[in-house]
């Protein structure tokens, strides 16, 4: 199985990440790095690592100064081209699968680009509501909200939009038992502290049941007791809900996956880790854990 490795910000981790775990990941799969040798090169030095001879790669035009943990336009435009090569590749079928190192939005901001991150860009793309899923085989957790200022949320709560969403996530995944978080502290308390669970969560979780024919979907949960567990099958409301337990507990191994879409991808869980760029030191378990997935 070939897949198409998005090399990410290479001001940050996402290279160090790549040529030290090359040996492990193919194992799994047939990586095709989306780099040319002259960037590639760059950074191996800056690293004073060997590149591995098998080190396949697939030309992405650039050449900048690699300015190791610096927010850089240039380095935010290479990072980007990376990405669209690898989902070329995969809309050729040259490639079975993506896989992405970590961006750094702001770059992206300087470099002139709309979007705000990886799954946005699918999303215009494909033309096709792309899910954000993230986590490890413990704990998973989709977002119904994902990169929006909070005051923006309450609108996007209608039944309608979650029902599709429900459906998405399910037939995306299959599994069996969802539960859907609440949006209000205490879940609403009854209608106390807010009333969007009773008027659109409730009848949206009623309803998506109702058209699978069985009792997937469940809630709404009160957020603040709902990963006591530390496992399960989540949908939250809005980003940080979501991701501040999960990262709280399973930071180096969770993973990000896009859903709904024709094409398979995956990628790690944290950011471009500036403060530690080319330090040798960046832990790999999240990235190992994006290229498995895409063998289950």
């Amino acid at each position: 199985m070939k897949v198409a490795i998005s090399i990410g910000d290479l001001n940050g981790v996402g290279i160090e990440i790549a040529i030290k775990s090359h040996e492990e990941i193919k194992k799994y799969v047939r990586p095709i790095y989306c780099i040319n040798k002259t960037m590639l090169n760059k950074a191996a030095k800056l690293l004073n690592y060997k590149i591995p001879h098998d080190f396949e790669i697939e030309e992405v035009k650039g050449d900048f100064e690699i300015k190791p943990g610096i927010v850089d336009a240039k380095s935010g435009e290479y990072s980007f081209n990376s990405f669209l090569k690898a989902i070329e590749l995969a809309k050729t079928n040259k490639v079975d699968a993506i896989t992405t190192l970590p961006i750094n939005k702001e770059a992206w901001n300087k470099a002139g680009i709309k979007y705000k991150g990886h799954t946005e860009v699918l999303r215009d793309i494909f033309k096709k509501d792309a899910i954000m899923m993230l986590g490890c085989e413990k704990l998973y957790v989709a977002l119904f909200t994902e990169h929006i200022p909070l005051k923006e949320i309450f609108k996007k709560i209608k039944k309608d939009n979650l029902v599709k969403f429900f459906l998405d996530f399910y037939n995306s995944t299959h599994f069996e038992k969802i539960g859907v978080l609440g949006l209000n502290p205490h879940a609403g308390d009854g209608g106390v502290l807010g009333d969007e669970e009773i008027n659109e969560i409730i009848p949206a979780i009623k309803e998506a049941n109702n058209i699978l024919k069985k009792e997937v979907f469940y809630g709404p949960l009160v957020p603040d007791t709902a990963f006591s567990k530390k496992k399960g099958n989540f949908i939250a409301m809005y980003h940080d809900q979501g991701l501040a337990p999960l990262k709280a507990l399973y930071f180096d191994e969770s993973i990000n996956v896009s859903l709904n879409l024709p094409i398979l991808r995956t990628s790690v869980d944290h950011g471009t880790a500036f403060d530690i760029a080319y330090k040798k030191i960046a832990k790999n378990k999240s990235y190992i854990n994006a290229i498995k997935y895409i063998k289950t």
